[in-house]
């Protein structure tokens, strides 16, 4: 394959909530551009995009995957992206890469939470934006409840350039106000699109949303605008032209209508990519991180410049190792290439370079500015990472993957596994930035934080079917911690004769408490030598030792300072040994005097929810122990700030999915300790006793 250049490239994202018909639409597409000669199927696991075993089991798209083909001369790359709030980690990495994101919204459900999300995206990224309604046909779709919706969420600028003649079973019309004519769709089959003057029964809206339409591109551009107000119109390619200006600056959003199930209205949407979505060089400069002055400046996409490339995602592949999916924004990539990684340094010599057809790979000479493929066994490099010539210091900005929030600890099936789930989550790491790993010192815990439950049940299945390795869920164990109320004193005497030279030790320790989050303190009041100076350091790493393990419930003991003020020696008997011991024995003694308490880990708590679902919020915030600090209002959402223990997080997650429909969204940060409540801490102190 040849390359291709800059202005004949369009690269489109397909994202959107689950189940509107993303897989669907870009197997459509690849029908219609005669990559395949049949549609696939979800149910079938046949389809280009949803090829992964574990996507064909479920049914869903899990990861992102691109297909290519070329329709009325230019190459249009498609990234099929999931629906699936657990793995919006790819969806935030392929919008970065494409120049034109299409969000498809399922005409019968109306817009749901992953078409604000992937809103927020586009935002975030400043991309232009399409939406195309699917799923016409159903049912119960409903085309002017669901354009309400999108103005209502959205905003004025979101504009129809359809509208279906006749919605729900049978539906094969489509009435397009930008060419103001009737579009027949001859349903299941490919290139059947018959073009008719608008019949009268529509023509009185068409001609509406038509005015509609063109007062919208008129308001995105001065002198459209002028020549609007001269002509009273604008023509067909004045608003094309309109159009496509207005998508890169973001003040114009359209609508498309399809079915893709049935190829209806598939076709002229690839007319419209061609015809209106810009190309790299009309999309302008990215945004690229000068490493050495570390400032941002544009990077022009010019073929002819240094190469810059940037790695989008990485995957692994039985018999083939790990593939890179990369866009080149500068200059071209070719097999054979030797380029450095800008973050780290290293050498990277390119092998074969692919486009790809789902998880067909394509050798192509080279890749050009502006285009997207693959290489294979990249060294050293991963997602995030920028390969550019010797020289080149300037790096593209890295993705910002969503906040993992869902902690699990994961525990081998078998012990002596440990290493190969190290190995095993290292590599998934790599393919899946989006979740954490972390490793808790104090309980020996191996913590993934995930998106959610589905992100978290999948790595554990990609644990066993790559790695073999098998894994079970357990609860994350809580850092509790014990302090004291008051200050106690109390003396420590370890005295021991066996024969020969014996062990003696004295000493008398005063405990005091300390502001929460002090830590713990050392001090030495002894006067006149009655504990050698030699044997206070003795002492202080007795009471260190003894700290890590309170009288409780055994968990580290906080804030509160430790004084040695007396004691005795012998000449002969003494040792550090001796007064370590007896340096422990005191503490034990004086901590039972101190009125000890348990404190527990709290935890700063924000949720950004739609205001419908507040009320519900609050109140399982209180049941959970939380304290409510305040609420504010954030465009179409409310922001309820929370304190909430640590041992709810968990919970907490599962019921704001179930009371909001995944709708809100929530972030927490560890605020402070403070004590916990008496039922907590019996039943902490309950647990001790069981193990003892």
């Amino acid at each position: 394959m040849q390359a291709v250049p800059m202005d004949q490239l369009r690269n489109i994202v397909v994202t959107g909530h689950s189940g509107t018909g993303k897989t669907m639409l870009c197997e459509s597409f690849a029908l219609c551009m005669g990559v395949i000669n049949r549609l696939g199927s979800i149910e079938e696991g046949t389809t280009l995009s949803d090829y992964a075993a574990d996507e064909t089991e479920r049914m869903h798209s899990l990861n992102t995957s691109l297909i290519h083909g070329v329709w009325n001369e230019k190459k249009i790359n498609i990234i099929d992206t999931p629906g699936l709030l657990d793995f919006h980690g790819d969806v935030k990495s392929a919008m970065r890469v494409a120049d034109t994101v299409l969000i498809t919204v399922n005409a019968a459900t109306g817009v749901e939470v992953g078409t604000d999300t992937v809103w927020e995206y586009t935002r975030e990224y400043y991309k232009p934006t399409m939406f195309v309604l699917t799923k016409l046909d159903a049912d119960r779709a409903d085309y002017d409840t669901t354009i309400d919706a999108l103005r209502d969420h959205f905003g004025s600028q979101v504009t129809p350039i359809q509208f279906p003649a006749e919605e729900g079973l049978g539906h094969h019309i489509l009435i397009d106000v930008l060419l103001m004519k009737q579009l027949e769709f001859n349903p299941d089959k490919p290139d059947s699109m018959v073009v008719s003057e608008i019949p009268d029964l529509y023509r009185k809206k068409a001609e509406e949303l038509h005015q509609q339409l063109v007062e919208a591109v008129a308001e995105t551009d001065e002198e459209l605008m002028n020549h609007f107000f001269e002509v009273g119109t604008l023509t067909e390619d004045e608003l094309r032209a309109g159009i496509k200006s207005a998508l890169i600056t973001r003040t114009f959003f359209p609508v498309f209508c399809t079915s893709p199930l049935h190829l209806i209205g598939s076709e002229r949407l690839l007319n419209a990519i061609v015809n209106i979505c810009p190309s790299p060089i009309e999309r302008g400069p990215e945004h690229a991180f000068c490493s050495v002055m570390n400032d941002e400046k544009l990077l022009p996409p010019d073929p002819d410049g240094a190469t810059i490339a940037f790695i989008f995602k990485t995957m692994s592949e039985p018999r083939v190792g790990e593939i890179s999916y990369i866009r080149v924004y500068s200059g071209h990539v070719e097999s054979g290439h030797e380029l450095i990684d800008v973050q780290t340094g290293q050498l990277e010599k390119l092998g074969q370079v692919y486009t790809m057809l789902g998880q067909k790979k394509i050798p192509v000479d080279k890749l050009l500015a502006g285009d997207i493929g693959m290489v294979v066994k990249l060294k050293n490099s991963h997602t995030n990472d920028t390969l550019a010539d010797k020289g080149v210091d300037c790096r593209i900005s890295p993705i910002i993957f969503p906040e993992p929030v869902l902690s699990s600890a994961i525990v081998p099936v078998t012990q002596g596994d440990e290493e190969k789930i190290s190995a095993g989550l290292h590599h998934l790491h790599e393919e899946d930035p989006s979740f954490a790993i972390e490793h808790d010192v104090e309980f020996n815990q191996t913590i993934l934080k995930t998106l959610g439950e589905t992100h978290l049940d999948i790595i554990i299945s990609r644990l066993r079917n790559k790695f073999n390795v098998q894994v079970e869920v357990a609860p994350v164990r809580i850092p509790y911690r014990e302090t004291i109320r008051m200050s106690a004193s109390a003396q420590g005497k370890f005295k021991k004769q066996s024969g020969g030279r014996g062990q003696y030790g004295d000493v008398w320790v005063r405990i005091e408490p300390l502001e929460r989050d002090s830590g713990f303190e050392f001090a030495s009041e002894v006067v006149g030598g009655v504990v050698p100076t030699r044997y206070i350091p003795a002492v202080e790493k007795g009471l260190r030792e003894s700290i890590t393990e309170g009288s409780l419930a055994g968990y580290p003991v906080v804030d509160l300072k430790a004084v040695v003020y007396d004691g005795s020696h012998h000449p002969v008997d003494s040792s550090e040994y001796a007064f370590k011991i007896a340096a422990s024995m005191a503490f034990k003694a004086a901590i039972e005097k101190a009125k000890p308490l348990i404190l527990e880990p709290i935890y700063s708590l924000t949720v950004q929810t739609p205001e419908q679902f507040t009320g519900e919020i609050v109140g399982d915030i209180s049941s959970k122990r939380g304290r409510i600090l305040g609420m504010d209002t954030e465009t179409r959402f409310q922001v309820i700030k929370a304190l909430i223990p640590q041992a709810s997080l968990s919970t907490f997650h599962h019921a704001l999915t179930r009371l909001t429909q995944s709708r809100a969204r929530y972030n927490y940060t560890f605020s402070h300790y403070e004590e916990a409540p008496v039922e907590v801490a019996n039943q902490l102190i309950a647990e001790k006793a069981t193990k003892q």
